[in-house]
């Protein structure tokens, strides 16, 4: 459907407030840095802030619920003869895949460097990265445990989601630690790591 012009807008002010947020926390620290500083230097009202963001930290994954989202659309909608490993693999290919390729940072690899830079080196962007991921398993083995009832249990089903999304993260930060922001080398790493995780996952 054609975006409206007041989506446009509000798809701009958004992006407005994630660049201006993540270059304060940048410059003065993201324990330093309020929703009423942001506000301000995106010459926007606190209000306005707040009424896209429940707080600071909502900027740093502001769409990161949405992707989440889309995974478990993809294992709700699978097909009767799937088998897990493909419903894994299509999970990746159409949710988590596209987050990297289509987040907030697409097309603007300065606005993604700094991003980086805060996850990799903010203890509470850490943290808050961590409770995201934890609460996103947690959300994807129940419904994989929905989806496959005849092959998973609550413990088989958490042990397939931490195996998958274990192995994608660490080789994304193993990427970015020998290869810096390349895109291309991130997605061929974390695509690697579906493959051995998949492997492993034949046992069940």
């Amino acid at each position: 459907m054609e975006e409206t012009l007041r989506e446009r807008k509000k798809r701009q002010t958004r992006h407005l407030l994630i660049r201006t947020a993540i270059r304060l926390f940048t410059e003065q620290g993201y324990e330093q840095t309020t929703g009423a500083q942001i506000a301000a230097a995106a010459d926007v009202a606190t209000k306005t802030f707040f009424n896209y963001f429940p707080s600071k930290e909502h900027v740093l994954f502001a769409d990161v619920e949405r992707f989440y989202g889309l995974a478990l659309e993809v294992i709700a909608d699978r097909a009767p003869d799937d088998t897990l490993q493909q419903v894994l693999r299509r999970t990746y290919d159409q949710a988590i895949a596209h987050y990297l390729t289509q987040g907030p940072w697409t097309g603007d690899p300065e606005l993604k460097d700094l991003y980086q830079r805060l996850l990799a080196t903010v203890p509470a962007v850490q943290a808050k990265a961590l409770h995201m991921m934890f609460d996103a398993q947690r959300r994807i083995a129940a419904a994989l445990l929905t989806a496959f009832p005849d092959r998973l249990d609550p413990i088989s089903a958490a042990a397939a989601t931490g195996a998958f999304m274990g192995a994608v993260q660490a080789a994304g930060m193993a990427s970015l630690e020998m290869y810096g922001e390349a895109e291309q080398e991130y997605l061929a790493s974390t695509g690697r790591a579906v493959n051995i995780a998949m492997r492993g996952l034949e046992s069940l």
